[in-house]
């Protein structure tokens, strides 16, 4: 019996059982608002270090809303956790001078790493409109962030299309002359679909973009709340979602459960599809994460990690 099953097509027990030790993963943070946040922060960051990832960012409100609880949360992230670091950027509502001052005040403090936005307009306005000395787009401020220091910079890229790109064409326009300025990554929106990832790695790679294209992977425990946002930044959420999260209200527990194989399954279909490296969404918590990358085969060494 167990012979007949070993010889069945594509057989793969225990998720990531036979995965080859290649797996990368890197982490996404938010600056806390309040103390309590923060506690839950640095609970967070603790308890992902030992994963050993790539590096962590750490994201920028709109109009550079949080641009000093960005700022002190990356000097704590590298000086306290020994993490690498990238400290997110935009350039909505800020001229020129002010986002250079940001970026030569990061490479001063040994910052070596941005994730570079253009942003979104500021809350209560109907779109983007570039400041009248600011830089125009992510791919200007990604030229003058190379023209003050050597930073590795990561850009943006949208399985389904940024809301403002009208085709495909501008879409992809747009990402080559971001990596043209000087990106090095491009690191996805969330989505849950891997053909959505997977046509867009074809539609890169045919435009002549080389650089790495990383999946950004959102664990949905909040699942009203993932409907809320994606209708406001343009990704679909699936009816098959809706359908595993229906009825969990009141099941904090189940929800994580749910979640955590929903990105599992994700990841292991990207994988077997050659995809190698993941961004995860953490939303400053642990533990969803942390289940997951351990399905990945990214575990603190000593733990049945491979050489």
């Amino acid at each position: 019996m167990s012979g007949d099953i070993a010889q069945a097509g594509d057989f793969r027990p225990n998720l990531f059982a036979f995965a080859r030790g290649d797996v990368q993963v890197s982490f996404e943070f938010f600056p806390p608002k309040t103390e309590k946040m923060e506690r839950t922060l640095w609970e967070t960051v603790t308890g992902l270090a030992p994963l050993r990832p790539r590096f962590v960012s750490v994201t920028y409100g709109a109009g550079g809303s949080t641009r000093e609880r960005t700022h002190n949360t990356v000097l704590r992230i590298q000086r306290e956790a020994k993490l690498p670091v990238a400290a997110h950027l935009t350039c909505v509502g800020s001229p020129k001078a002010e986002v250079d001052a940001i970026a030569r005040r990061y490479w001063d403090e040994g910052v070596r790493h941005i994730v570079a936005l253009r942003g979104d307009p500021p809350e209560g306005e109907a779109g983007y409109r570039p400041h009248p000395e600011g830089y125009r787009n992510a791919a200007d401020l990604v030229a003058g962030l190379k023209s003050i220091a050597d930073f590795e910079i990561s850009v943006a890229a949208y399985p389904e299309r940024h809301v403002d790109s009208p085709d495909w064409t501008a879409e992809l326009d747009n990402l080559k002359a971001k990596v043209d300025a000087g990106a090095t990554r491009a690191i996805t929106q969330y989505f849950f679909d891997p053909a959505l990832f997977l046509r867009l790695r074809d539609r890169v790679a045919a435009a002549g973009i080389a650089v790495p294209l990383v999946p950004g992977i959102m664990p949905v425990t909040n699942f009203q709340g993932i409907v809320n946002f994606s209708k406001r930044c343009g990704a679909t959420v699936p009816d098959w979602l809706a359908e595993l999260f229906e009825g969990l209200d009141d099941h904090p527990a189940t929800r994580q459960l749910v979640a955590a194989a929903v990105s599992a399954e994700l990841c292991r279909r990207l994988y077997d599809e050659g995809v190698t490296e993941f961004h995860f969404y953490t939303l400053n918590r642990a533990a969803l994460t942390y289940a997951i990358c351990h399905t990945l085969g990214v575990r603190p060494r000593g733990e049945g990690t491979k050489p």
